[in-house]
């Protein structure tokens, strides 16, 4: 037969899922079916080398997650140790009175070799390894791996809440937002198992106490009953094989609980191996290894003393402190020469138009201090959030939000930044670049140590904290961000405010040329036949100043090429857009729920608003100063009172007021939305909540 059909019927057969049956077949056979010696010894060198991979994977993993499967590997171990602990146990009663190795030669090693055939230092060698297991390695990873699961869970809803912040800013996609949120879940799994799994090896280590006394009492019991042994005679030939038996067991046991103990105890932030990590934290500094082989020199020269022992590692530690010193002023050498090079002396160019500079659209300084947040070469991720930031806000608006200019300001307190736009100074805060912000959301569960301070893009509470903090600010329920996402959720909402700012001429003509693509018949026939394009601009600016997205470009371009022949006020064809966009703004303030609840005016107020803008103007100079303080007191009680039952402030008017009503609003209420009847989509079932009138 062929080779690749034989390839080909081997690939088809369902194969791939029979792994974890076999393992569990062979240590079911191990446990029923008597092994012969070879297997025995097999099996025993197996599982040494199995829990030797073990340790070493978990010595060269970067982070937990990347050795998820660690805790299933665990109870595989300790099954597969405690199955070869039955088999030997049968082995040893049945021929351990033929001679030391018919229990296999690797028993017959570890009781011989190891412990010198004596099984006197055989039983202390075992209980101090058992000692260092159980009671020091295995309890201690048990209490971390406790510890740890609980942190991890605690911590859960701020890593969410903090995850939410980054997607809302646009730091990170709506993938990665999901991507982190399986890894917190998956992190909280792994440490949940951990923390199981530990119990594992706490009950292997018990097991291997209890099975040494069982195989000891057992040989005694079937040496002198079974095969006419005198005390002495089985007591040395059932106790030595029993306690390299146990050697065997203990050896790997102590393998697996000090991977599990590496495992819960290393530091989850860190992206290096264990080797790494000891290398770069514990031997980087000169001065501890000279006084430490200072310490021992003196040590080596007292007399009675191994002077040889003590001045040899003495010499050593001295040497790798100078190399390490050596190194140190060879880097500080090549930073000092960089630094005194020359400056290239610019070359003098005439003056031209080119020196002349306009203002910055979007422009951020920062202080020097700050200087780390924006420079990638130090490890800044400021400039990768704002582009995020304006990634985002193009895809919410419909337009494209032109670049950020950054640079440093030495004028500036050297912590603070500042937000511009046009030239025009809109938002400056301060940050500290070393610690991280912990916002309180509304409802925390403890108080935190730091600096106190307010958010500044929504004015919440904060604290400036250390980011050794950072866990614990979580579990108490904070939303901790670091300096980068504290600077750029202030640069969104910014931006999102100040919008219809940022449109122009150059993004509304981008935005008819890229509809002319898809329906060039309705943009030739618009501009400049029917509306000029700077009405265009206008309307599609008060658009945004009213929080409506423009990403609709077909529609608000119909709706204007149909009311542009009757009228070219902005005001009446924004009024007309936004009742073409109403299904959109309702399913943006709202969602889909069919029913609507609003807040109405009284007949007789709604009248007597209308006849004072039409006597005044938009101004609304007319409308008494009283009557305006009554009705917004009472617009401002009823909006709170809807939100408070977890609704949408919604205030439904006639057409011809609302504009004027959503300015009146606008900057005082913030979380009331200004509606007119006809913006309001036919599936939708309007409820009144509250009627506001004249009166209180």
């Amino acid at each position: 037969m062929d080779i690749n059909k034989i390839k080909n019927i081997l690939q088809e057969l369902p194969l791939s899922g029979l792994g974890a049956p076999l393992v569990i077949l062979i240590m079911l056979a191990m446990v029923i079916i008597p092994m012969p010696a070879f297997l025995l010894d097999l099996f025993f060198t197996f599982n040494i080398a199995f829990s030797l991979i073990i340790l070493l994977v978990v010595i060269y993993t970067l982070k937990p997650l990347e050795f998820a499967v660690f805790p299933t590997v665990i109870l595989i171990a300790t099954l597969l140790r405690l199955v070869l602990n039955v088999a030997s146990t049968r082995v040893v009663l049945l021929e351990g009175h033929n001679g030391g190795d018919a229990a296999g030669k690797v028993i017959e090693a570890f009781g011989a070799f190891v412990i010198g055939g004596n099984f006197a230092v055989g039983i202390v060698v075992f209980a101090i390894l058992v000692v260092i297991n159980f009671v020091v390695v295995t309890k201690g990873a048990g209490r971390i791996a406790e510890v740890g699961a609980r942190f991890t869970l605690d911590a859960m809803p701020g890593k969410q809440m903090a995850i939410d912040a980054d997607l809302n800013t646009g730091v990170i996609t709506q993938d990665e937002a999901r991507e982190r949120r399986e890894e917190i879940a998956a992190e909280a799994d792994f440490y949940g198992s951990m923390d199981g799994a530990s119990k594992f090896v706490r009950g292997d280590a018990v097991a291997g106490i209890i099975i040494l006394f069982v195989n000891v009492i057992g040989g005694l019991v079937i040496g002198m009953g079974q095969h006419s042994m005198s005390f002495s005679d089985a007591g040395e030939v059932y106790v030595l094989l029993t306690i390299g038996d146990g050697l065997v067991a203990q050896i790997p046991s102590l393998l697996l609980s000090t991977a599990s103990a590496i495992v819960v105890t290393r530091v989850r932030g860190s992206r290096q191996d264990i080797g790494k990590q000891v290398s770069s934290q514990l031997f980087t500094n000169p001065r501890v290894l000279l006084i430490t082989a200072a310490v021992m020199g003196l040590l080596g020269i007292i007399p009675g003393m191994p002077n040889l022992v003590f001045i040899l590692l003495a010499s050593s530690l001295s040497g790798i402190a100078w190399l390490l010193n050596r190194q140190s002023k060879q880097a500080e050498l090549v930073e000092v020469e960089q630094a005194a090079m020359p400056a290239p002396v610019p070359e003098v160019k005439e003056l031209g138009w080119d020196d002349v500079h306009q203002v910055d659209i979007i422009g951020l300084e920062v202080g020097y201090r700050l200087i780390p947040l924006v420079d990638k070469n130090q490890g800044g991720q400021l400039m990768t959030r704002i582009k995020g930031v304006r990634k985002k806000l193009s895809q919410e608006l419909g337009f494209l939000i032109p670049s950020v200019h950054i640079r440093d300001n030495l004028d500036l307190v050297p912590t603070v930044y500042r937000i511009s736009l046009m030239g025009v100074i809109v938002g400056e805060a301060e940050v500290m670049p070393d610690k991280e912000m912990a916002i309180n959301p509304g409802k925390v569960f403890g108080h935190l140590d730091g600096i106190a301070c307010t958010d500044p893009a929504f004015g919440l509470e904060a604290v400036w904290i250390d980011p050794n903090q950072k866990d614990h600010a979580q579990t108490l329920g904070y939303t901790v961000v670091d300096p980068g996402t504290v600077i750029a959720t202030h640069l969104s909402h910014l931006l999102q405010t100040h919008a219809y700012e940022l449109f122009s001429y150059e993004e509304a003509q981008q935005l008819l040329d890229n509809l002319s693509e898809s329906a060039p018949k309705l943009v030739e026939g618009l501009v400049p036949k029917i509306l000029p394009l700077g009405v265009i601009v206008k309307v599609l600016q008060n658009l945004l100043q009213e929080k409506v997205h423009i990403r609709d470009m077909r529609t608000i371009v119909e709706t204007l090429a149909e009311f542009g022949s009757k009228s070219q006020d902005p005001d009446i064809l924004t009024s007309a857009v936004r009742a073409a966009l109403g299904r959109s703004i309702v399913q943006e303030i709202s969602g889909v729920q069919k029913e609507l609840p609003v807040i109405t005016l009284e007949p007789d107020l709604e009248q007597l608003l209308q006849q004072s803008l039409q006597t005044a103007g938009e101004s609304g100079a007319g409308i008494e100063p009283g009557l305006a303080e009554q009705m917004f007191k009472s617009l401002q009680e009823s909006a709170e009172k809807m939100e408070m039952e977890g609704k949408a402030a919604i205030l439904l008017v006639s057409s011809y007021i609302r504009p004027w009503l959503a300015r009146f609003v606008r900057h005082s209420i913030s979380g009331l939305h200004v509606l007119a009847y006809n913006e309001i989509p036919e599936d939708r079932q309007v409820k009144v909540i509250s009627t506001v009138g004249q009166r209180a």
